[in-house]
């Protein structure tokens, strides 16, 4: 039986830019999440890759390791999704986002669309997936209410060492912070958020990491503007546009062809990631 998304919640998600908790997986299930992922960081440290890890699974971990393709195709998950998106769905990337407790990393107030090349599209959306408790003093993410609804705006690069976003990036306009939202999810328990909602997280000071793992979902008619080449996967419906080089997912944690083309797929999706950027990005992204 599917769990597509009310009429309500739709409109929701279409007013404000951004719907949740959406109750995903049991508590079971989150405990394999969990499992899976240090058994790939097990694999990484066997391949020789333990100083890397923290870099791969921060972008299109769907490459390298099948649980996260497993995840992202769940049902459950996919259903919500395809009622903001359609029937004809790709997944662009999937990121670990971990924070670690008591940290004082944040991420800046800013809009993902700015950075990725894709345009002022309407037709993505991020599922972020809690997989630890996420509260205030975790440092969960924050949403301002209907700011999706502005186009994209001017930001400004920091490079913050205390920033975890690639370049630092901030949106270069007062954000009404008074007005955001907390987004405290429950493990298993799922976020959506658009593209152009202005978003921020502040500081972990609890005693535990907070972990989220993030989708990026498209459907066909997204073209990547700025790159030469890009890349996702099929994971419901047609691509009639064929916009994309398509993947096939992984069949074992870190293959060396796996690793090979990731390694390819980052160094082509670099040129609109690094777009404008007055120096080097560093290695958070």
């Amino acid at each position: 039986m599917k769990q597509s998304l009310t009429t309500e919640q739709i409109d929701a998600y279409r007013r404000d830019g951004y719907l949740f908790p959406l109750d995903v997986f049991a508590s079971g299930h989150v405990d394999a999440i969990r499992a899976e992922l240090e058994a790939a960081r097990r694999s990484a440290a066997d391949a020789g890759l333990e100083a890397e890890f923290p870099k791969l699974i921060r972008a299109n971990a769907q490459y390298l390791m099948p649980f996260v393709y497993h995840v992202a195709t769940a049902p459950q998950l996919l259903d919500r999704v395809e009622s903001i998106l359609g029937p004809d769905v790709l997944l662009w990337s999937a990121e670990f986002f971990i924070k670690a407790a008591h940290t004082d990393k944040i991420v800046s107030w800013h809009q993902d669309l700015t950075y990725w090349g894709l345009g002022e599209t309407d037709d993505e959306v991020t599922a972020w997936l809690a997989l630890s408790e996420v509260k205030v003093e975790s440092g969960c993410m924050r949403f301002v209410p209907g700011s999706h609804h502005q186009k994209l705006l001017p930001h400004r690069d920091t490079f913050d060492d205390n920033n975890l976003l690639s370049r630092g990036q901030q949106v270069a306009v007062e954000v009404e912070e008074d007005q955001a939202v907390d987004v405290e999810l429950h493990p298993g328990q799922l976020s959506l958020h658009h593209g152009r909602i202005f978003h921020a997280s502040g500081p972990n000071q609890s005693d535990q990491d907070r972990i989220g793992l993030a989708f990026r979902f498209l459907t066909p008619a997204v073209k990547q503007q700025v790159s030469e080449r890009d890349y996702a996967m099929q994971v419901r419906g047609i691509d009639a546009q064929q916009n994309w080089i398509h993947v096939a997912p992984p069949t074992r944690n870190f293959a060396s062809s796996d690793l090979e083309l990731y390694r390819r797929i980052r160094e082509d999706q670099r040129e609109a990631l690094a777009n404008g950027a007055a120096q080097e990005m560093h290695s958070a992204y």
